[in-house]
């Protein structure tokens, strides 16, 4: 589903000589190829959208670089590529819903304590992985965690 859609775009692209685009659309079909010829078969969905998650967090993290390199301009670059890969990825869970699903796997898990936020991690990227940034999950269940002790 998704490498069709980035096949489709990578030629609305071409046809409406949208360079950046093209550039960025072109990165990503060659990390999913890599990753595909590396795990020796098709990749499902949620391996395509980690890729995607990871090619948004290199960039996001040169805009970082960048900005305190004072060099906007590769900054700027920088955030408008991962801008155009954030519209691939699934609708994330932010506020409340993110607070619930958080909530729920502490109750699941019955974590009191912060030695037990491993667990409740892994209860919440299993279910929603797709959904929510670990660095945002991870904050808020530290929030939660820490409360409770």
């Amino acid at each position: 589903m998704f490498l069709d859609r980035l096949n489709d775009d990578v030629k609305v692209a071409m046809k409406a000589r949208e360079t950046l685009r093209l550039a960025v659309l072109r990165l990503t079909l060659s990390e999913l190829k890599n990753a595909r010829i590396t795990k020796q078969e098709d990749l499902t969905d949620e391996e395509v959208i980690q890729i995607l998650r990871r090619e948004v967090k290199r960039r996001e993290e040169a805009v970082e670089q960048y900005t305190k390199g004072d060099r906007l301009d590769l900054a700027e670059k920088e955030a408008k590529e991962a801008e155009i890969l954030k519209a691939y990825l699934p609708e994330q869970l932010a506020g409340a819903a993110l607070e619930a699903a958080v909530d729920a796997a502490i109750q699941e898990s019955g974590a009191q304590s912060m030695k037990e936020m491993g667990r409740v991690m892994k209860i919440v990227m299993a279910a929603h992985g797709g959904q929510v940034d670990g660095k945002d999950v991870q904050t808020m269940v530290k929030a939660r965690l820490e409360k409770g002790s």
